[in-house]
């Protein structure tokens, strides 16, 4: 069987509230998704979601355990190391867009790919294609606010594509959305997901969505199952 193209083993998290206080988070966590693969993660609200898809995308550490991405362990990786394959490897998606309005659809693509170094017509290229994919590519020239909801969600997830990750981590991607523009939107990402062939880790209350990824894990007191 192939190396998992993420693979958390044994993550603990620990958070101290005062001097006699601790918050236990997540106790032994583990989980794993290949190549291509969608999983599909539901929690309740307050079980650790979040922290789970910060350290899994480099942007906490664990108290104890290990995260591999592509078979690396990326535990003991320097500020900068780590920041570097975050910004190579991982994609996030969150419920709200977080675009910059100041700067139209096209340009929110862009730039990040500005940040990793690409020329300005090879970004534009890729983000052309990538609105393209998700059916918006009429709507490059607007600004977020010109855009509708789901149109700027489909912006938000072909810019988390934007640099080519190997990961995409997403916490409640079509929350936001009514039942019908979140059933359109989620169309659009698993096509995107699928043809770029990533990883993909997908936080979602919604059984119905769950029920269309290729597996469903249950993060509940501080564990993973299935």
């Amino acid at each position: 069987m192939s190396e998992p193209m993420l693979a958390l083993e044994g993550i603990e998290k620990v958070y101290n509230r005062g001097k006699s206080s601790e918050v236990v988070v997540l106790r032994g966590a583990a989980l794993s998704v290949a190549r291509g693969e969608v999983v599909a993660l539901v929690a309740p609200s307050g079980a650790g979601k979040s922290t789970l898809l910060h350290i899994a995308g480099l942007l906490d550490t664990a108290d104890a355990g290990t995260v591999r991405i592509g078979g690396k362990d990326m535990t003991r990786l320097g500020d900068r190391p780590r920041t570097e394959a975050r910004r190579a490897d991982v994609g996030f998606i969150y419920q709200f867009h977080h675009l910059l309005p100041e700067f139209s659809a096209l340009e929110n693509i862009v730039l990040p790919q500005l940040a990793a170094g690409q020329s300005r017509a090879a970004a534009e290229t890729r983000a052309r294609a990538l609105l393209e994919s998700v059916g918006i590519a009429a709507r490059a020239d607007h600004r977020p606010a010109a855009l509708s909801g789901g149109e700027q969600q489909r912006v938000a997830f072909c810019r988390a594509l934007a640099n080519r990750p190997r990961i995409l981590l997403a916490d409640e991607p079509t929350g936001n959305l009514d039942p019908a523009t979140s059933d359109l939107v989620f169309a659009a990402l698993m096509d995107l997901v699928r043809a770029e062939g990533l990883a993909a880790l997908i936080v979602t209350h919604n059984l119905d969505l769950a029920a269309r990824m290729d597996r469903i894990l249950h993060l509940q007191d501080g564990r993973i199952t299935a």
